[in-house]
């Protein structure tokens, strides 16, 4: 048996372009007892990527050259020496961007057989559903009645976050690139309203969409639509540092926000988190977010991609906006 790998080949300075990994069959090994064989049917294509491929540590140490790409991944375990897995079990991993994994079971996890989409696990039910749910209710705190704002609104954690706001009774204006995208966030999830950066003022809309300020902003983007969002705050505002996609390309010379001093006079907080900060909830947060979909409250859209082979341009979708919803990869 082959198994196809994407490796970093080259560290990218500024846009990923076709040095940036290698693609190679590779045999698979033995396995060791307790081992399983896992071929790949979904790979989670991520923001997130990007920031593992320089040298900056984050959250994570950076990536090495040769490594494979990390990534979470489901698929069906076809051989197993381990006793608590059996062979056809469907499975779910950080297995990486590859056609078959090989190895240990630390963190793998069965998902049972349910009447929800395996490719969920990686999206509504995965790390952004989760990243929706924690950086919303726990480090947001949101309360019904507040208004919110929401960066990315179309994107894998904004769509879901500007749900998860209206089903609590909030007022939600998203932000989105495109006309297209911003009837989606409307009409779809359910928005209030929705600012298209590419062709309106956004610090001036959201005045106009929010006289009275803004009580919790939800940042997946960073820069100017950050700098944006703090000329609006609220008194006692809540901004949700989740992600800065705007940024990813440019971490040696981030585009910090010239404005948080506004965060004093407002009294408010800005905070970053990543999923793990709260992995004890993961059941509970889970729990919610299927109650949500099956209640026909909270919908799950994902947008995938074929062919392992294509994985370099899949993920330059992501910083071109072409995504809609969470974007997978179908091995």
């Amino acid at each position: 048996m082959e198994n196809t790998t994407v490796r970093l080949a080259v560290r990218p300075e500024g846009e990923i372009n076709d040095r940036t990994f290698v693609i190679a069959s590779e045999p698979v090994p033995s396995l060791s007892e307790g081992d399983i064989r896992v071929a790949l049917e979904y790979c989670s294509v991520d923001p997130a990527m990007r920031t593992w491929l320089s040298e900056i540590t984050s959250y994570v140490p950076p990536m090495a050259i040769g490594e494979l790409m990390r990534s979470g991944g489901i698929g069906e375990i076809v051989e197993t020496k381990s006793a608590d897995f059996q062979v056809g079990d469907k499975v779910m991993g950080r297995f990486g961007i590859q056609s078959v994994y090989s190895g240990s079971t630390l963190d793998v996890i069965k998902l049972e057989s349910t009447n929800i989409d395996i490719r969920h696990y990686l999206g509504g039910l995965g790390g952004t559903g989760l990243a929706a749910y924690f950086g919303l209710l726990d480090v947001g705190a949101l309360k019904n009645g507040e208004t919110v704002v929401v960066s990315a609104a179309a994107g894998a954690v904004g769509h879901i976050v500007v749900q998860i706001a209206r089903l609590k009774g909030c007022k939600v204006i998203g932000i989105a690139g495109g006309a297209e995208k911003c009837s989606r966030v409307i009409e779809e999830y359910g928005a209030d309203a929705c600012i298209d950066y590419k062709s309106e003022p956004l610090a001036e809309r959201m005045k106009n969409l929010c006289p009275d300020g803004i009580d919790v902003y939800f940042d997946n983007v960073g820069g100017e639509t950050l700098e944006a969002a703090l000329d609006n705050i609220a008194l006692g505002a809540r901004i949700v540092i989740c992600g800065a996609i705007g940024e990813y390309d440019n971490l040696d010379s981030v585009n910090g926000p010239r404005n948080y001093l506004n965060l004093i006079g407002k009294a408010a907080r800005m905070q970053g988190y990543v999923n793990f900060h709260f992995a004890e909830h993961y059941e509970t947060a889970r729990a919610d977010l299927i109650k949500w979909n099956q209640e026909g409250k909270l919908q799950f859209r994902d947008q995938t991609e074929q062919g392992i082979e294509n994985f370099p341009a899949i993920l330059k979708m992501l910083f071109a906006g072409k995504n809609n919803g969470k974007l997978l990869l179908k091995i």
